[in-house]
């Protein structure tokens, strides 16, 4: 960016960076002898800026210049402001809030991460016909005072007092008498940057569904959706009456419940003048939340009189999903949800506790279902670029980025590879090159970093490691000890990274680059088969996630693959088609099923309702994707590790697999000039309808089953090519199109009647038929719980259920009774 030639930054004597501290008003005023041809507002600040002229705020965009890592890369907003000069008098004002830059970051209650105070630096560039070119800029002219904002923090909340808001203030004509010169604040101007990525905006406003009174006497607003952003509000009372606004994410016990919250107070204030009606909404806060407890409200409360603002980056929705199960859209639109109210300018973990930062295994492990959801292109784009300033300053890949954590990050699996597989995600949605080549440095400096760091078999076994994050089965003191092996988790991975790193390097010609990371990957392949992979393909550590990452990271030979996918269908089906896996398993798990031969257990998997599961939170009533498999107990009682987030969209990244299983849409060249179209019907779905915006146009795929008849229709855009497989068509057809509309209707065979199963059918037999098994061990596990069953293990498969049961201590008739009526039943 070009660097002003007048502009610094500057601070007022009194903004001291202190805990609820005002926010500064600062204003300059100017006078123009014409009418400017061109008019250009440029501004940023350290902290948080709205920029107003003539008495009005300078565009649309919110909590400028967003986060990013500051003492790299500082966001200058530009403004078209011509039609807002006039002849004249004319005033440039700013209100400055402590943002991202001053206030607390973390849970360690930590401020100051980047500046002891809030400054702002801004330039006016008027442009007139006669060639003359001025400038008002940021400068010791401007002058300072304290407004209406009396305190504001990113977790806090902020306070706002009419009362002391100074009526023209940003007008020409203010006596300003009393406002403080500013002074030069030390900020390098070698730091500025042109935006890359969309502006944090107002994105929707939710009407209320609900007004509640709680049990307790309070009034508490219900608006149906957990967001991130604030509330606007009109109301009317007298002079210094205060309402309070306090935000939750959910209820317990008919009152708001703010445990997940953790130490973020999130709650607003606001004091009135009095008189006629007043409408306020926060400027230099944010909040997650869904309910808001509304105190001091005068009268009674309108539902027309408040409003949920939804406040995210402003990308363009590209992907979408609908099926006939309204479970499953739910989950999908909580996937959808968790992604919008995570990106306020950077992926996070959180948007409502005292965290809400830039992780990096979060958005690793959702990458593939945030790019077909949105173009991220921007938001995404400029944290990697945050990411590899702050990797070559500190020398290895930070936890979260921008790095605010005290203590240093190492290299890790699923999150410091985040650097090598998050370009390569974006590469193969939007087939731009440049992705890769601007990351290409990142890239192979992480890589070649963990080069270093193998053993002498060329195992990833030492250091920290995150692991399967989140296991169900993990303490929930130790989120990172669940059942897999953590180095077993982070070898797998980077089998994974290498490859992607061989094929970058051959896509931009980088062909010794190429071949050093084809051997790495090798060498690491061939030491997880060594040590983890026996011939039959049966693994050392027997988990769900571990099969999961061999078989989708294509560790193993092919007849390995088929065992192994055996075997896991084996131990989801144990596991009552309950989820037993985390943040490194989650997003591959159904993967794995249905690439091996077992789209049943996957449905199976996809569609179960008990905890934990991907359909439990539904059921609880959720509307955005939780941290933890279990944030809200069956009981209504909060997970109690004091880690539990109800908008995490990391365990959302299953609605990856149910675009390319259920919507059947799968890029085979980067960005989709040739894709494949094969949607995989199951469960209980009879229709679906996939809509995806790429570079050349939109993709639709729909589809029917309506007795023995399925339908398909296609659409794909001009310049683009498809292969078709048709869904359950008898002959198993595949054709090839080209750009258009296309459609089918065929007949198929009636679904062949399930093949009889009793207490004399082999535990083999029962296995098979995914539907009656999960019924089966769920009527065994309510009588002998803790009792594992296998019924594909050597030992057991071929042994009837009778047989099995005379080995079960104090198998009861009425066991046998229970498992009778599972086998006998049909379809779910």
């Amino acid at each position: 960016m070009t660097e002003s030639r007048t502009a610094t930054f500057v601070s007022p004597p009194f903004a001291q960076g202190a805990v609820g501290e005002p926010a500064s008003y600062l204003r300059r005023e100017f006078t123009t002898t014409a009418v400017p041809r061109r008019a250009v507002l440029r501004s940023t600040a350290v902290g948080l800026i709205e920029p107003h002229l003539n008495g009005a705020v300078v565009g649309d965009e919110v909590l400028a210049p967003g986060w990013t890592s500051y003492r790299h890369r500082l966001v200058v907003s530009t403004h078209d402001v011509t039609d807002r000069i006039v002849v004249g008098a004319n005033v440039l004002g700013v209100v400055l809030g402590e943002g991202w830059a001053v206030g607390r970051l973390g849970w360690e209650d930590k401020r100051h991460h980047y500046s002891d105070r809030p400054a702002a630096w801004f330039e006016l560039e008027l442009e007139y016909d006669d060639g003359r070119v001025d400038a008002v800029a940021s400068d010791t002219s401007v002058t300072a005072s304290r407004g209406g904002v009396r305190a504001n923090s990113i977790y806090d909340g902020e306070a706002f007092d009419a009362r002391e808001e100074p009526d023209g203030w940003d007008r020409p004509g203010f006596d300003g008498g009393d406002w403080v010169q500013v002074g030069e604040f030390g900020w390098p101007l070698d730091v500025l940057v042109e935006p890359i990525a969309p502006p944090i905006r107002r994105i929707e406003e939710l009407a209320p569904v609900d007004v509640l009174h709680t049990p307790s006497g309070k009034l508490v607003v219900d608006f149906g959706q957990n967001i991130s952003g604030w509330v606007r509000f009109t109301v009317q009372g007298e002079w210094g009456a205060t309402i309070t606004l306090r935000h939750a994410e959910v209820m317990r016990e008919g009152e708001i419940e703010v445990e997940t919250l953790r130490t973020a107070a999130a709650t607003d204030r606001y004091i009135l003048r009095g008189g006629a009606p007043e409408t306020w909404e926060p400027r230099f806060t944010f909040h997650g939340f869904r309910y808001v407890e509304v105190q001091g409200w005068p009268g009674g409360l309108s539902p027309d009189a408040i409003r949920a603002v939804v406040v995210h980056s402003d990308m363009t929705r590209t992907g979408w999903l609908r099926t006939s199960n309204p479970q499953l859209n739910q989950l999908h639109s909580n996937a959808v949800w968790s992604m919008r109210d995570n990106f306020v300018g950077v992926p996070t973990d959180c948007p409502q506790r005292d965290e809400r930062l830039g992780w990096t295994g979060d958005i690793n492990a959702f990458a593939a279902t945030a790019a077909f959801l949105y173009d991220v292109r921007g938001v995404l784009g400029s944290w990697l670029r945050d990411l590899a300033v702050e990797q070559q300053e500190k020398g290895f890949v930070p936890w979260v980025v921008p790095d605010v954590l005290s203590t240093p990050s190492s290299p890790t699996a699923l999150w410091s590879d985040v650097a090598v597989s998050l370009p390569w995600a974006l590469y193969r949605e939007y087939g731009e090159q440049q992705i890769l080549a601007e990351a290409y440095d990142s890239m192979t400096t992480f890589l070649r970093q963990v080069a270093g760091l193998l053993d002498d078999d060329g195992l990833w076994s030492t250091g920290f490691q995150y692991g399967d994050w989140l296991d169900p089965d993990a303490p929930d003191d130790n989120p990172a000890g669940g059942k897999t092996d953590r180095h077993l988790v982070a070898s797998a991975y980077l089998c994974r990274t290498t490859r992607e790193m061989a094929d970058t390097a051959r896509i931009l010609g980088r062909t010794g680059d190429a071949a050093e990371f084809e051997a790495l990957a090798d060498r690491v392949r061939g030491a997880f088969r060594r040590e983890y992979v026996t011939p039959n393909g049966r693994l050392a550590n027997e988990t769900a996630t571990a099969y999961a990452l061999a078989i989708s990271f294509d560790i193993l030979d092919e007849l390995q693959r088929q065992h192994a996918g055996d075997r896991l269908a084996a131990i989801v089906a144990q596991a009552g088609y309950r989820i037993s896996t985390g943040f490194a398993g989650t997003p591959l798990v159904t993967d794995a099923l249905s690439s091996t031969g077992h789209l049943d257990e996957a449905y199976l998997l996809l569609l179960e309702t008990k905890a934990p599961s991907f359909l439990y939170p539904v059921t609880m009533g959720a509307t955005t994707i939780w941290e933890r498999w279990d944030s809200i107990r069956p009981d209504g009682s909060i997970n109690p590790s004091g880690m539990t987030s109800l908008n995490h969209y990391a365990l959302g990244a299953v609605v990856d697999w149910m675009h390319r299983t259920i919507g059947g849409l799968t890029a085979i060249d980067p960005g989709y000039r040739r894709m494949r179209i094969a949607p995989q019907p199951g469960g209980d779905l009879t229709h679906a309808e996939l809509r995806h915006t790429v570079s050349q146009g939109e993709v639709l795929v729909a589809w029917r089953i309506e007795g023995t008849q399925v339908s398909l229709d296609v659409r794909i855009p001009d310049d683009t090519t498809a292969e078709v497989a048709l869904p359950l068509h008898p002959e198993a057809r595949v054709v090839e199109i080209g750009g258009g509309v296309h459609c089918w209707t065929y007949e198929i065979d009636p679904v062949s009647t399930r093949p009889a199963l009793s207490l004399d059918s082999t535990l083999r037999d029962v296995a098979d038929d995914a539907a009656r098994w999960r019924r089966f061990t769920e009527a065994f596990a309510r009588h002998h719980p803790g009792v594992p069953l296998d019924g594909r293990a050597p030992e057991a498969a071929g042994m009837s259920v009778r047989t099995m049961l005379e080995f079960v201590p104090g198998a009861s008739d009425e066991l046998r009774a229970e498992l009778t009526a599972a086998l006998e039943g049909g379809a779910p």
